[in-house]
């Protein structure tokens, strides 16, 4: 049932919680994950402004999968690691409904409904516009 499962990570603490569920799924239905991490073009122009060298940049955002990578690794899961450029919620919408996942699972920080309104949410753009079921892990 969920042999194809995206999972959506930006390196924080609730990413490593929406991991340990993406696990449980793919070992449940022997399926495998795929990691997304998405640069934000405003974060790229920063690191670049910085005076970072390629080099520093690319093991920084390597970085921000890690700890999720070692999650999935003690549990034995199989998975891939892609990092996407642009908009978090958009590009992470674009990639999981133009390569046909069967879940996507996303952590959220917890924004009240103010918060949410005037920050955005990316879990709340992925589960608005996403064709496969989203879990979304609070």
């Amino acid at each position: 049932m969920y042999k194809r499962i995206l999972l959506a990570t930006d390196g924080s603490e609730h990413s490593v919680r929406s991991t340990k569920h993406a696990a449980a799924l793919a070992k449940q239905f022997g399926g495998t994950v795929e990691i997304v991490y998405v640069v934000d073009g405003n974060k790229s122009k920063e690191d670049v402004l910085h005076n970072m060298s390629e080099y520093e940049i690319e093991l920084k955002r390597k970085e921000k999968t890690r700890s999720v990578q070692e999650v999935l690794e003690q549990e034995g899961v199989s998975f891939k690691t892609h990092i996407l450029h642009g908009e978090p919620g958009p590009t992470i919408v674009d990639y999981a409904n133009e390569n046909d996942y069967d879940c996507v699972v996303i952590g959220s920080r917890g924004h009240n409904a103010l918060q949410e309104m005037i920050l955005g949410s990316v879990s709340h753009k992925v589960v608005k516009r996403v064709d496969a079921p989203v879990m979304v892990i609070k």
